[in-house]
């Protein structure tokens, strides 16, 4: 009777496996049903407990036989992937309940990475994995059930070529770039593998070896042609080619009418054309459209998010975020777009439960940690009633300033010694294309306010001063637009130096017109254009342009003031910490020469320098200096003056 049930379940698992492939029992895809939990050991004996993983953004379960070849050779390919590429960040399970002597064979024969772990408990039964082999189950964040795949050959493929889609999807491009390889070598007719490899090398910014594989996949039979076009119509946008683009998404439209990127990329060509309306409905299409690879699924939904957002529609946005996150679990733009609109209804809290929900996936995610910080900082704010207090009595005190265009003034007892350099940055611009994630211009200054206010060498603004005074003027960005209004805005605050510039959304990049204004001059000591690859990591680029200001700075604006007292080769100067200095800055006495005569006219020289000094121990408001040469010993009163240093940034 025993073998009669069992040869039933193993026909009707079969049944199933014809009529529907690569999906059976619990964990098709998308679904949200969290994985069984268990607790194995390996030939060791050590424990492996499921729930200890929870944390981690994606893992395999691996069963398989370990006397049986077919069984195995999924696991064998991802091992030799693993070998491939070093860095992958994959976590592989393999259970069996073959005895321990089989897989202590295995063990030795493969020496597989992967930890293999003999199932004593039922976990097998309990993911239906007794019968077909190898059962592979693909969990997501929170152990969340992805994907389920039952059986070798062709199924051991597609499964590979899912686990390619979802690190796509988290963007790991390498890894996803080295499965995708070792599944076309095996089989070159595998388009969808050929279709990761492409859209791999564009998240990586290369757009050349892009072309190049949706060209070949675009002669590979009619699904290779419909995915092939695709791909080269997204290169073409990232060529800023939009009529190429434009002309091969409207082709997959009608060869493909199910297919759901065409009809996105029509919704970011037709937006930056500014035609927003177009851009809507193409969006609507993309997302109501039946196919997509996992990696673009969510795409659509986020990007009329986006547009919902712009018009101030908060909660049709979070909305839609939500359905963009419900797809694709590892979407941290839409995580950290939510956050965003929470942010912009005064919502901190909820702002950073999105943010934190985003470093879950990615620690290493710049946005998502600089919107932490911040959201912290205001949530930290919010409960400390006196610094509340404060602010806001700062907040009103500025603003019936700037109403009344009085502007904060200090009394200097000299010309020369340098008063605290004061930065503020005022306000960002977005143009061009819908950018698929929210917030660039918070980020850049909420970043560039913190590396710069720990360079000591500049006071910043904080932000949360300049978004509260904005908020009571009741100044949105067409107001701060007009440079009046800007400098200003700047006078009130007291800054010397206001940031102002226009950030322009581009196909393959994002390009930065930056402007430093004078507050006293009206003079601009700065203009500069910042291109930043959308591949390139942001908190590089981010650091390169906070030295660049500090360059401008320090050159434009070098602290001055005055040798107080001293002797031998220590020095005090009357200038701290209050003034920008810190530890290591350079100092060169200057000496004002004897203008010179000549046929009637007065000729003027430039100060000579006699001494340079560095600082050694700095106080608020004076600091230590050691002669480091000099032609002449200071003296009390000799006047000194900032000296830029390119290894000092």
């Amino acid at each position: 009777m025993k073998n009669i049930m069992k040869a039933t379940v193993f026909l009707i698992c079969v049944i199933a496996y014809t009529i529907f492939p690569g999906t059976i029992a619990l964990g098709q895809s998308n679904d949200e049903r969290v994985a069984h939990a268990f607790i194995l050991n390996d030939l060791q004996d050590r424990p492996h407990d499921l729930s200890s993983m929870r944390d981690r953004p994606m893992m395999i379960l691996y069963f398989f036989d370990a006397e049986s070849r077919p069984s195995q050779e999924g696991l064998l390919s991802l091992h030799h992937i693993m070998q491939q590429y070093g860095k992958a960040d994959l976590a592989v399970w393999a259970i069996t309940l073959s005895d321990r002597e089989s897989i202590a064979n295995f063990v030795k024969n493969t020496e597989i990475a992967f930890p293999v772990l003999i199932d004593t408990s039922g976990a097998s039964r309990l993911y239906n994995a007794e019968v077909i082999l190898p059962t592979v189950y693909i969990l997501g964040p929170h152990l969340n059930v992805l994907d389920t795949f039952q059986g070798g050959g062709k199924t051991t493929e597609a499964m590979l070529v899912r686990i390619a889609e979802r690190e796509l999807q988290r963007k790991q491009t390498g890894i996803a770039k080295t499965i995708s390889d070792e599944v076309v070598k095996k089989d070159p007719g595998n388009v969808k593998a050929g279709a990761v490899k492409g859209f791999a090398s564009l998240q990586e910014g290369n757009v050349a070896e892009a072309e190049k594989s949706f060209t070949g996949l675009s002669k590979k039979g009619k699904e290779g042609n419909v995915l092939g076009k695709e791909g080269l119509a997204a290169v073409y946008v990232k060529k800023n080619q939009p009529e190429k683009a434009l002309e091969l998404a409207r082709e997959v439209q009608r060869d493909a009418p199910e297919r759901s990127y065409p009809h996105f990329l029509e919704g970011d060509i037709r937006y930056a054309q500014n035609k927003t309306k177009e851009a809507e409905e193409a969006y609507k299409k993309a997302a109501e459209a039946k196919e997509a690879a996992p990696y673009q699924e969510a795409l659509p939904y986020n990007q009329l998010g986006r547009l919902e957002a712009r018009a101030g529609q908060y909660t049709k946005a979070r909305e839609l975020y939500d359905k963009a996150i419900a797809i694709d679990p590892f979407y941290i733009t839409g995580t950290t777009n939510k956050g965003l609109t929470y942010e912009k209804e005064g919502n901190y809290d909820k702002a950073l439960e999105s943010y934190r929900q985003a470093l879950s996936l990615n620690q290493n995610d710049t946005f998502a940690s600089v919107l932490a910080r911040k959201a912290e900082e205001y949530v930290n704010l919010q409960k400390d009633v006196e610094s509340r207090k404060r602010i806001d009595k700062l907040v009103k005190d500025l603003a019936a300033r700037f109403r009344e265009q009085k502007e904060v003034t200090e009394k200097t007892e000299d010309d020369w010694t340098s008063r605290p350099m004061v930065l503020s940055f005022v306000d960002f611009q977005e143009k061009g294309g819908l950018s698929e994630r929210d917030g660039l211009s918070i980020v850049m200054a909420t970043q560039l306010t913190h590396l710069l206010n720990s360079s000591g060498r500049l006071q910043v603004v904080e932000r949360v001063l300049i978004e509260r005074l904005l908020e009571e003027l009741n100044l949105g960005t067409s107001e701060l637009a007009d440079p009046e209004t800007a400098l200003k805005l700047g006078k009130v605050l007291a800054a010397k130096i206001i940031v102002t510039g226009t950030i322009f959304n581009l196909p393959q990049s994002t390009m930065l017109s930056l402007r430093l204004i004078d507050t006293e001059t009206s003079a601009i000591p700065k203009v500069t254009t910042w291109q930043m690859d959308h591949s390139a990591s942001l908190d590089k680029e981010l650091f390169k342009l906070n030295r660049e200001i500090l360059k401008t700075v320090i050159s434009k604006y070098p602290l001055r003031g005055f040798i107080v007292t001293g002797e031998g080769d220590q020095y005090i100067i009357n200038l701290g910490s209050n003034q920008g200095v810190v530890t290591g800055t350079k100092f060169e006495v200057i000496e004002e020469q004897a203008p010179i005569k000549y046929k009637g006219k007065v000729l003027h020289s430039l100060p000579k320098s006699v001494a340079l000094c560095e600082v050694v121990n700095v106080e608020p408001d004076l600091s230590h200096v050691r002669v480091i040469r000099s032609e002449r010993a200071p003296k009390a009163d000799d006047r000194i003056q900032e000296k830029m240093e390119e290894r000092a940034l």
